[in-house]
């Protein structure tokens, strides 16, 4: 069982940043696949980003290429989701996932486990 707690989510105006972590329970946190996805009032639950588990490999959404960067720190068991150059479109809540699948994969049903997500709110 892995558990997932993400923080560092908040209102930020448009252009700004913020940087996302997700804290796992897990000794066996390196095996996993560690993905972000964020679901908007009304919409579905979307992919954003995708980490290895080395951290070497990332996979990214078109809608926030070039702007958010995932890494993970597998010593202290956390994957991050710094982002930057927000824009009101990106308001939603966060989850961070996590799973034994490929680290290309962007389909929710792919990851096992989940947090219970984080408030990201940009103001125009």
């Amino acid at each position: 069982q892995v558990q997932l707690v993400e923080s560092g989510g908040g209102l930020v105006q448009a252009g700004g940043s913020l940087r996302l972590s997700c804290a796992a329970s897990a000794r066996t946190f390196s095996n996993y696949i560690m993905g972000w996805f964020r679901q908007a009032p009304g919409k579905e639950r979307e992919f954003v980003a995708a980490i290895s588990w080395s951290g070497g490999s990332t996979y990214y959404a078109d809608s926030v290429k070039g702007r958010f960067t995932a890494s993970r720190d597998n010593a202290k068991n956390t994957v991050y989701l710094q982002m930057s150059s927000l824009k009101p479109e990106d308001t939603a809540v966060y989850y961070c996932a996590g799973g034994l699948t490929s680290w290309r994969n962007t389909n929710p049903g792919a990851y096992n486990y989940w947090g219970q997500g984080t408030q990201v709110t940009v103001s125009s």
